[in-house]
């Protein structure tokens, strides 16, 4: 199938404003591309990308005062197949992770490990490592939180998360990955497009969506406990410890979100 993939988000800056965008399809999807989302400001400014510690590509400029329009458009080729289940998955002892999954056993901004990991061995002991552990991770995740686009707080983290039980997308992967790094499994954040495709209506409005990934027999595998359940169509932008290290704007200065509109629709 074809799917296209963009969004359109207005700022107002107060004065000149240095920004970082990382809006880009990722590029683990660059043979998929049919149609490149390049980034477009309006006005109009120099880009300079850049790639960063995670291997995702950055988008770095300067923003006038005053107000600017950011978008994409692109379109992309996906198989069609839901998102992978292995229950034969296997845990990997700490010492034989490759090296650079390791840092996805640390704590983070929004993972706090220390202040969760007897709560996580207490949730999980009993479960058997591997896939079934990440699993069950997901499901006590997707039934503990109440989802809510009110209750979005940047400042919100995994702990916060689990004492409030209420949250966004990146709050149910953000404790889903803090559980999974206190039972020595790797995970890392992810972010990206995902619509609706295969979902019967009402659908909820475009958003960008965050789920993570859990590093298990070998290689890397999608998990998502805000839905919980295989999905189609997931179009990765970015990946990190946690969401600080993927912002879709990191703005370095007072501004407003004006407007702001995201798209993921199967092509005809």
């Amino acid at each position: 199938m074809k799917i296209q993939v963009g969004f359109e988000m207005t700022y107002e800056f107060q004065q000149v404003t240095p920004l970082i965008a990382v809006v880009g399809m990722h590029f683990t999807r660059a043979s998929d591309i049919i149609v490149p989302d390049y980034l477009i400001t309006e006005p109009p400014v120099p880009i300079s990308p850049y790639r960063d510690g995670f291997g995702n590509w950055c988008n770095r400029f300067v923003a006038p005062a005053g107000r600017m329009r950011l978008s994409a458009n692109g379109t992309v080729r996906d198989s069609g197949l839901p998102d992978v289940i292995v229950p034969s998955a296997t845990q990997c002892a700490v010492q034989d992770l490759p090296p650079d999954t390791i840092v996805y056993l640390l704590g983070s901004r929004y993972c706090e490990t220390d202040r969760l990991s007897d709560i996580a061995w207490k949730l999980f002991e009993n479960v058997a490592p591997g896939w079934s552990r990440v699993q069950a991770i997901c499901d006590f995740v997707h039934n503990h939180i109440a989802f809510g686009y009110q209750h979005a707080r940047a400042t919100m983290t995994a702990w916060d998360v689990f004492n409030e039980g209420k949250g966004v997308c990146r709050d149910y992967a953000h404790l889903a990955i803090a559980f999974c790094r206190c039972l020595n499994i790797p995970a890392r954040y992810c972010t990206g497009y995902l619509g609706d495709i295969g979902i019967p209506p009402p659908h909820a409005p475009g958003d960008f969506a965050g789920w993570f990934e859990a590093y298990l027999g070998g290689r890397w595998y999608t998990f998502d406990a805000r839905n919980n359940t295989p999905r189609i169509g997931r179009v990765l932008i970015a990946q990190g410890r946690d969401a600080a290290d993927v912002p879709i704007a990191q703005t370095f200065g007072p501004n407003t979100l004006v407007s702001f509109k995201v798209w993921t629709d199967e092509l005809v």
